[in-house]
């Protein structure tokens, strides 16, 4: 980074660290809350239908989502306090714990991720103009890629004119989707809408269908892309004006979303039978709606659609290009990643991430690629940043090791919420299944070349450790084993 582009870091009487150009505790919370609601709040409810999840089923994954969610959310917020020095949280916990190797691939996990996010929301956004505009049918075919690409870029743009100036406007858009979510909790409550009867037949759903069981963990990665976003204040801590202000504003935005997501779930099993339910096109929640309240209701939701992934495809730009940007600086990802503009914005992070974006678009019209498909990536690869930074809360709490500053959380609290997060992680990337095992071994196969271009432009030598030479063989060798098995027609991803 260049002189010019450098922020001068101070400490104020209370001793906490502050950029006086940093973001304030609400533009943080603002994206969180952005990066958490883009457009799975609006499929929600159809997707955990169509795998099966009748009431019971549903209410029990909510407390098992709540615990856990909560649980990675205090452990995101206690590595804030632990350790204030490691900005740009995601990559730099794991490499602290774990070593440079696991650390590169927790941000190259959580970069993909975002990028994949960024896809399904542009599908998802040209699937819900598609309802006003036909010719943009269910928003992955050409016209969709071309119009897609097209505003991909203008974000881009605006982002490579200063991340601060961007989260500006990602506030004024994340204020305006509020309005569409709210307007369906309080049609629903205040038209009455809600049926009892239909929220209780639901409850056990229809004979012969799954398990409960199974039920539940159909649930599981639709609910953790709901509340992928959660840790958005932590990747950009080092924009923070106060560190303290990350952990605030992941609590807040963390509570705001849940009450939220809650409300929507639940008032949505009141109003049609879970089996027409999984029918309605994405996004499901237009169906829900329209069958409360008429034409008009789906024309709310896909309004609210499109106003939500606005603001979360300008929110993920911001984010992909930070994770990258911060590995380079802190020395894992190749040195050109660190290079800064005149406006101190990642450019090249934020050229490659766009172009990787670009990418994936391109697929999702030659392979008919569904939102759904899309996310399902996107929660595989997030995961594994998960995991890593829950194990290293984990690793600090057991080790009393949670640092000593005004803020840093007790041995205790690091223990308890550090084992709970690291337990549900592990539980989710279960829950994924084959499909998510293929997926995350296909993508971070090719991550070892920019591993190596990274270490090397360094000096420093190349997977140094026996761990890191055995985590390189199985992702590589279960990668070509996962090549095999998709192109044999014996496990298709797709």
């Amino acid at each position: 980074m260049s002189e010019e582009a450098k922020t001068v870091i101070t400490s104020d009487e209370k001793g906490d660290i502050i950029d006086p150009n940093g973001l304030n505790l609400f533009r943080l919370t603002m994206m969180v809350i952005t990066a958490s609601i883009c457009g799975g709040i609006f499929s929600l409810a159809g997707d955990m239908a169509a795998g099966g999840a009748n009431t019971a089923a549903v209410l029990v994954s909510w407390v098992i989502c709540f615990v856990g969610v909560f649980a990675l959310m205090m452990a995101f917020k206690g590595l804030s306090q632990a350790r204030p020095d490691l900005t740009g949280g995601i990559y730099a916990y794991a490499a602290a714990g774990f070593g440079d190797y696991v650390g590169f691939n927790s941000a190259w996990g959580y970069w993909i991720s975002a990028c994949l996010s960024n896809v399904g929301f542009a599908v998802l956004l040209f699937g819900a103009l598609g309802y006003f505009f036909p010719v943009f049918g269910d928003g992955n075919n050409m016209v969709s890629c071309v119009c897609a690409s097209i505003f991909l870029w203008v974000l881009t743009y605006l982002v490579s004119r200063g991340v601060k100036e961007a989260a500006g406007i990602n506030t004024i858009v994340t204020i305006a989707k509020l309005v569409p979510l709210g307007l369906f909790v309080v049609s629903i409550l205040l038209l009455g809408k809600f049926d009892p009867a239909i929220f209780m037949d639901n409850f056990w759903g229809e004979p012969g269908g799954p398990d409960f069981a199974s039920q539940i963990v159909s649930t599981m990665v639709a609910l953790v892309w709901v509340f992928t976003g959660i840790e958005g204040a932590i990747v950009i801590s080092g924009r923070a004006k106060y560190v303290n202000d990350v952990g605030r504003a992941t609590t807040i935005g963390f509570v705001a979303v849940f009450v939220l997501y809650l409300l929507i779930s639940l008032l949505s099993l009141g109003i049609m039978p879970r089996a027409q339910m999984a029918e309605l096109a994405t996004p499901s929640m237009a169906g829900i709606l329209e069958h409360a309240i008429g034409p008009v209701g789906a024309a709310v939701v896909n309004l609210g659609v499109v106003l939500s992934l606005v603001g979360a495809m300008l929110g993920y730009v911001i984010i992909a290009s930070e994770t990258p940007y911060e590995a380079a600086r802190q020395g894992t990802f190749p040195l050109a990643f660190a290079k800064t503009n005149e406006h101190g914005a990642p450019i090249v992070t934020i050229l490659v991430s766009s172009g990787i974006m670009q990418l994936f678009l391109i697929l999702s019209v030659v392979a008919n690629s569904t939102y759904q498909f899309f996310y399902a990536c996107a929660v595989s690869t997030i995961l594994i940043p998960y995991v890593c930074s829950a194990a290293y809360y984990m690793v600090l709490g057991w080790k009393g090791d949670t640092g000593s500053g005004r803020y840093a959380p007790s041995v205790g609290t690091a223990r308890f919420f550090g084992t709970l997060s690291f337990i549900y992680t592990i539980f989710l990337v279960w829950s994924c299944g084959l499909q998510g095992v293929m997926v995350t071994t296909i993508l971070f196969a090719p991550a070892i070349v920019v591993y190596v271009a990274g270490e090397r432009g360094r000096g420093k030598a190349v997977l140094p450790n026996m761990h890191d030479k055995i985590i390189a063989v199985i992702v590589v060798v279960v990668a070509i084993i996962s090549l095999y098995l998709h192109f044999s027609g014996i496990s298709p991803i797709v």
